[in-house]
């Protein structure tokens, strides 16, 4: 995750939820920045929604109440998103902290989340994504 400036808002996604009722919400706020002109540079990594990355470049529609929602992508970011549940130890803050270690030394970034047992890793372009293939397998 960036760190977040004066010039960072938050954005809206609509995720449609499954017959398994996954994901949990229907929407999703991330982080980005604000490029002045209806589009925004994503920065963080979603947890949920599908097809947009950290530095995607997304059109937004403000809505009367002043929320950002998000549309389009304009610019797609060479970055992608893994999302990952952790089993070792019941997903615990130890086991996805070592997942994190373990994927950083493969050049990404990321986070995780105990509610869901969850780490999700933004992947770089100069990322090592052969092995990166491997460990996720």
């Amino acid at each position: 995750m960036t760190n977040i400036s004066d010039d960072h808002v938050k954005i809206h996604f609509r995720m449609d939820i499954d017959e398994n009722g996954w994901p949990s919400a229907s929407v999703e706020s991330l982080w980005a920045v604000d490029l002045g002109d209806d589009t925004v540079r994503l920065a963080n990594t979603p947890w949920f929604v599908g097809g947009v990355a950290s530095d995607d470049i997304i059109r937004v529609e403000i809505d009367d109440e002043g929320i950002r929602w998000a549309g389009e992508t304009v610019q797609a970011s060479e970055n992608c998103a893994i999302r990952l549940i952790v089993l070792k130890d019941g997903g615990s803050a130890a086991a996805r902290q070592s997942v994190l270690e373990i994927f950083h030394k493969l050049g990404t970034t990321g986070e995780g989340i105990e509610r869901f047992r969850m780490v999700a890793l933004d992947v770089p372009p100069g990322a090592d994504l052969p092995r990166i293939r491997k460990a996720v397998l």
